[in-house]
C-alpha cells in the first residue's frame, strides 16, 4: 500500500499540568500553539496512554477550537498496560501497535497522546511510531511541551552531551 492511501500519525503534545493540583490550570493557548490545538480538534481517532486524561485534554481543546466530532463519538484506543509500566521502546513485536493503527491503514489520521508532554519522549508510544514507519505511514510531531527537553534546557547542564538513561527509582 502506498503512503498516499494511508493516514498520518500525529504525535500530539499535551500540557505538563496533568494531575497537578491547580485551582485553574493555564489556558491551553498559553502552552500550545493554535496550529497544534486546531489539528487535535480535527482528529477522530486516538491512541492514548490514558483515555480519561485524553478526554480531559480534548475538552480543553474544544474550548478553543471546536472538535470536529463530539467527544463521545471519538475512537480512543488505549496503549497496553505494559507500555505504561515498562515503556515500549524495546518492544520487537509491533503487531499490537499496528492493530492500534488500523484507522491509518484505512486512510484516517490518528493522534498519539500521552498524559503529559510528548509521546515517545520519556513516555510510552515509541512502538506505535515504529509501527507507523513500518507501515509506510507519515509521522508528524506537533509543536508543544516536551518535559525532558524543557527540564534539560532549564537545568543549566550541558545539553550538547546529554543522554537520558531513564528515571531514578522512586
Amino acid at each position: 500500500m502506498s503512503s498516499s492511501n494511508l493516514g498520518t500519525l500525529f504525535l500530539v503534545p499535551t500540557p505538563l499540568d496533568h494531575g497537578c493540583d491547580l485551582a485553574a490550570p493555564p489556558a491551553l493557548s498559553e502552552v500550545l500553539p493554535l496550529s497544534t490545538i486546531q489539528r487535535a480538534a480535527k482528529l477522530t481517532h486516538w491512541v492514548s496512554e490514558n483515555a480519561k486524561s485524553t478526554r480531559a485534554f480534548l475538552k480543553r481543546v474544544d474550548a478553543i477550537a471546536p472538535l470536529g466530532t463530539p467527544l463521545q463519538a471519538l475512537d480512543i484506543q488505549v496503549l497496553p498496560r505494559e507500555a505504561h509500566k515498562h515503556g515500549d521502546h524495546q518492544t520487537q513485536d509491533l503487531s499490537a501497535a499496528k492493530a492500534l493503527l488500523a484507522p491509518v491503514s484505512r486512510g484516517h489520521d490518528v493522534g498519539l497522546i500521552s498524559e503529559a508532554g510528548m509521546p515517545a519522549i520519556a513516555d510510552p508510544g515509541s512502538s506505535v511510531v515504529r509501527a507507523a514507519h513500518a507501515m509506510g505511514a507519515p509521522v508528524k510531531a506537533l509543536v508543544g511541551p516536551i518535559s525532558l527537553m524543557l527540564a534539560l534546557a532549564a537545568s543549566g547542564l550541558n545539553g550538547q552531551q546529554f543522554a537520558f538513561q531513564g528515571y531514578l527509582p522512586q
